[in-house]
């Protein structure tokens, strides 16, 4: 007599599929998204123009990336790619007209610094950030865009100092400083030529985030932090 089942019956060869299904390794499994990081409160600002000096910018930003409360955006005249003087092509996200609030706004040197002092939209966009950053600060030959609009009157500051007697014709207003790496002036900080913007950077994140945390990012960068601002190498006068 044939025997019967009441219920349904796995085959050798599907109870071998089935557990090997369940066996099946973690790795195949959809891994879990990555957290997604809580966004920055405020903005630091970077401004470009054409021909900016490539230095003056990611030195800094690669100082500034950890900062705690700031994200990085960069401005333009009119927003999208902006060659250096270098050559190197920078998109920037925002123009003037569409740029948000920059708690702290940061101008760079370089050759195109000649052209921009007479550039009104740049000026006076400038003037229009600094009565509502937190900070003001300039690398280079950008403190002379800084002085052409007005922003230094009365107080110290510094600049390249190969640069040093064409940038202070742009202000007689301002107590230009032969002898610095970078100077601080209420909440104005301008800093010598080119690399000294990176030592500035990191007075920033001392300044912000405390000493630790410039310390850690001049070790993670392999980068030797003068952070001594009277300690000028390349300075002229008395």
């Amino acid at each position: 007599m044939r025997k019967t089942t009441t219920g349904p019956t796995l085959s050798r060869r599907g109870a071998l599929l089935l557990a090997a299904g369940a066996a099946a390794p973690a790795a195949a499994q959809t891994p879990p998204a990555p957290r997604a990081e809580p966004p920055k409160p405020k903005k630091l600002g970077i401004v470009l123009f054409p021909r900016f000096e490539t230095l003056d910018v990611f030195g800094p930003v690669e100082m500034w990336g950890r900062l705690r409360e700031y994200e990085l955006v960069t401005v333009s005249e009119h927003g999208g790619p902006v060659v250096s003087s270098q050559g190197v092509e920078t998109v920037a996200r925002y123009a003037f007209a569409t740029a948000p609030r920059l708690d702290i706004l940061m101008v760079p040197g370089g050759v195109g610094v000649r052209t921009q002092v007479g550039n009104p939209v740049m000026l006076d966009f400038l003037r229009r950030q600094d009565r509502q950053s937190e900070w003001t600060m300039s690398v280079c030959t950008g403190a002379a865009l800084l002085a052409r609009a007005g922003l230094l009157d009365g107080r110290k500051a510094t600049t390249n100092k190969r640069s040093y007697p064409w940038v202070i014709t742009q202000s007689d207003a301002v107590r230009w400083q032969g002898r610095a790496r970078w100077v601080e002036d209420g909440k104005y900080i301008t800093s010598s030529g080119v690399s000294a913007g990176t030592d500035m950077a990191l007075s920033l994140v001392e300044r912000l985030d405390g000493r630790a945390a410039a310390e850690e990012m001049a070790d993670y960068a392999e980068y030797v932090w003068n952070s001594d601002p009277h300690n000028d190498p390349f300075a002229i006068g008395g």
